[in-house]
């Protein structure tokens, strides 16, 4: 019998995401989670640098990879997501992709 390759988990959406980001975001940035919104943009209002975000990415990469095998975040893609909301909405159809789920 060959081993497990991933571990099975319960599909993440938008609000398991959010969570997913804010709970990150907030130990990146040194800030309160309640501080990370929706609406909030990472440079005007969160004061988050480029390295700020590419370490968000590498968490997230390595947190969903576990969910979605391959799951990345395209380094163009990244320089379009300005708010929380997009990185949300981005994120959550990127796991829809690697789901493999028939329609």
């Amino acid at each position: 019998m060959p081993a497990e390759t991933h571990v099975e988990h319960a599909p993440l959406g938008p609000d398991g995401v959010f969570t997913l980001i804010r709970e990150r975001l907030g130990a990146i940035l040194e800030i309160p989670e309640d501080r990370i919104t929706l609406d909030a943009r990472f440079a005007d209002d969160l004061d988050a640098d480029s390295l700020a975000l590419i370490e968000l990415v590498e968490e997230l990469e390595e947190e969903l990879g576990e969910r979605t095998v391959g799951f990345r975040v395209d380094d163009e893609d990244l320089a379009d997501l300005h708010t929380v909301r997009e990185a949300v909405d981005y994120v959550v159809a990127r796991l829809h992709e690697g789901n493999g789920s028939p329609s």
